[in-house]
């Protein structure tokens, strides 16, 4: 594979990116910027921020004519606008950054042709969209780089990349990249190329790669039309699970190129559902039956790291679940045998509150940059969505922990005016879940994004005099859809521990079924990328439907979600009526131009509905409540091997001849197991 379409496009690329710079040291060669954003509908005791910083992503290639090789440490001049990163953030006009003097204890070294990859989270103007920066890099009398950068508003950008393995293997071979078009004209993907670390130790060091090789545009388009999305799958050796530069060559109809560019962690990508804090100071995870318990939920993942009792045991092969702790120390964990059974890193709580005093940005970013020299993926919580832009890009795998209901809260839930005069502190709009959803996505993008979603908890107070204090199976349902219909990657429940579990028995069905449907459309999940939503109103004003959709090559996931519910005075939760007639339209993208069947799915199997799609539209007509999930394929024979996956989980469930939600002996054997441990 040529990584330029045409000699034209080659010419046009070399001029565009090299230029005459013979006098310096550094090119930059790609600017990343990611705007900041704020979701409006959110409200807060306090005035909230105007989001006009940026995360900002920054290429440099050593052209060096004299010395083949540069080096520095934390002493070398860098200055934005005359200023250092430091001062920066003492001024607070920067969340982070990573730039040398972010690390005083070291000194690296740029071989010539190489990339080095620096970013800073920028709060204020002008370190965000439509400011202009003077950059300055080296000694005053000979800098290594001297250029005046606007940030300006991205018409494109790569807006979410996936690497896949087989379940079997350990490093990835297949990447799914998908790209927003917001310009005014088409653009072609003419290539993709990977820059990889040397050396794990210098992972924003970069050598690069050859171009990947067997690229094909989803179902054979590498057309983006302009307001449009689209994409590719390549073909790759296996990847190391460090980081990577991401250059993808697309070409303008006037013929001129455009290199996108994004820098991230290479992980392999699966949709892990986590049981939370399951484990406890009694070893809960060491009794068969609450083990069985979780693995009938789909829970592969929990709060834990090696446990003995558990993981050095039997129990683990049968019932294994994902560690998701600080991972320490990194010898033990960061080891062929010990990858596949680790979801990521988390030790940090919630850094915006951090026990009382917000954990600055930048000490978070010291807390993990030793993990960027593991095959660690790191998260951080975000909390928080009025501040949590200063946060953005920090980790690997960001998610944040917000609950609609009966459960401690950063918004002001009596502001929402979303019932008119009635004013309630027991819950919030529940649709807030995907408002939050999105604006984490966007602030972090292309990286995957997970959620903590609401599940039954047996610590909470009582709220507003709300006497039930975990969510009902409603109230569970629509939180994790709201989240799901975002294109979340992962989703971890709080907090199915035992007692919760026991305490709130009624919502063992729920969360069944919710995992069976996760595990049914998880893979569609994974390769596809966020692509429409839409909040429906009625004639009056009153909210009526979110439509959201999920699209890849394969399938767009289509979601329709009920917003006529209404606070009940009494009883304080939140009331759905009954089934009810309605149309929607979802828009899908151009690579989909070809469907072959539409249904509707959940955990009981696939169903028929009146369809149409014309023009890019797909119409579909259905009549429900609460959740409705649409599977437009674009190839024949999906429905059959969706049905067979859900005929497969169900014979698993099956298997364990446990059913705690149904079966009232079962369930006793939970509750035993709590009525030992409060012996």
């Amino acid at each position: 594979m040529v990584f330029v379409a045409t000699a034209a496009s080659l010419i046009l690329w070399v001029i565009t990116n090299v230029g005459p710079c013979e006098e310096k040291k550094l090119e930059l060669v790609g600017l990343t910027v990611t705007p900041h954003v704020r979701a409006d509908i959110m409200q807060y005791r306090k005035e909230t921020e105007p989001a006009e910083g940026a995360r900002v992503q920054l290429f440099f290639k050593n052209i060096s004519q004299e010395n083949d090789v540069l080096t520095w440490d934390s002493r070398l001049r860098v200055l934005f606008n005359g200023l250092s990163p430091d001062v920066l953030l003492t001024e607070r006009t920067w969340a982070w950054h990573d730039l040398p003097s972010a690390t005083p204890e070291e000194s690296f070294t740029l071989p010539k042709d190489s990339l080095v990859v620096w970013s800073f989270n920028g709060r204020r103007l002008p370190f965000g969209v439509g400011g202009e920066i003077q950059l300055d890099v080296g000694a005053t009398e000979e800098p290594w780089f001297s250029n005046r950068l606007i940030l300006s508003q991205p018409a494109l950008w790569i807006s979410s990349i996936t690497f896949f393995a087989r379940e079997d293997v350990l490093y990835p071979d297949l990447i799914a990249v998908h790209i927003a078009n917001n310009g005014d004209d088409d653009v072609f993907t003419v290539g993709a190329r990977l820059w990889l670390p040397t050396d794990p130790n210098t992972p924003r060091i970069l050598s690069r790669q050859l171009a990947m090789e067997r690229i094909e545009g989803f179902n054979g388009w590498k057309n983006i039309p302009k307001k449009d999305r689209g994409g590719f799958i390549a073909v790759t050796p296996p990847l190391p699970l460090t980081y990577a530069a991401v250059e993808v060559l697309v070409e303008h109809q006037d013929k001129h190129a455009e290199s996108l560019w994004t820098f991230l962690r290479i992980k392999p990508e699966r949709f892990d559902i986590s049981g939370g804090w399951v484990n406890d100071a009694k070893n809960s995870i060491t009794k068969e039956p609450f083990l069985k318990t979780l693995k009938r939920l789909h829970v592969n993942t929990a709060h834990i790291a090696e446990t003995p009792g558990y993981s050095d045991s039997p129990l683990y092969e049968k019932y294994p679940l994902k560690y998701f702790n600080k991972l320490t120390p990194f010898h033990i964990y960061d080891a062929d045998a010990q990858l596949p059974r680790i979801h990521a890193v988390e030790f940090l709580g919630e850094p915006q509150y951090g026990g009382g005093r917000p954990v600055p940005p930048q000490e978070v970013w010291r807390e993990l940059y030793p993990y960027t020299k593991t095959r660690l993926p790191t998260t951080v919580t975000n909390s928080e969505e009025r501040v949590w832009r200063d946060y953005a890009g920090l980790s690997d795998f960001p998610h944040y922990d917000a609950y609609r209901v009966s459960a401690p809260s950063a918004d002001a839930w009596r502001k929402y005016d979303r019932w008119g005069d009635q004013r309630i502190g027991w819950g919030a709009p529940l649709e807030t879940i995907g408002d939050m959803c999105r604006s984490l996505r966007e602030m972090n993008r292309p990286m995957p994004c997970a959620i903590w979603s609401q599940g039954p908890h047996e610590g909470w107070d009582v709220y507003d005099k709300r006497r039930r204090t975990s969510p009902t199976t409603d109230e569970i349902r629509l939180q994790a859809y709201h989240a799901l219909s975002t294109r979340i990657t992962s989703l971890y429940w709080f907090n199915l521990s035992l007692r919760s579990l026991v305490k709130w028995r009624d919502t063992l069905g729920e969360l069944g079924r919710i995992g069976r449907e996760i595990r049914m459309l998880d893979e569609f999940m994974l390769e596809g990328d966020a692509y429409a939503h839409s909040r429906l109103r009625r004639p009056d004003g009153a909210f009526d439907w979110d439509t959201a959709s999920v699209c890849g090559p394969r399938a767009a996931l289509l979601f329709a979600l009920d917003l006529d519910y209404v606070p009940d005075p009494y009883e304080r939760v939140f009331r759905f009526g009954p089934p009810r007639p309605a149309s929607w339209r979802f828009a899908l993208p151009a690579y989909l131009s070809e469907i072959q069947d539409v249904f509707r799915v959940d955990a009981n199997g696939t169903y028929d509905v009146p369809y149409s799609f014309e023009n890019g539209l797909i119409t579909i007509q259905d009549t429900i409540n609460k959740v409705g999930i649409y599977l437009a394929a674009a190839r024949p024979g999906t429905r059959e091997y969706i049905e067979e996956k859900r005929k497969r989980l169900i014979e698993e469930e099956q298997s364990l001849e446990f059913d705690p939600a149904n079966n009232d002996e079962h369930f006793a054997q939970l509750l035993s197991l709590v009525k030992d441990r409060e012996r």
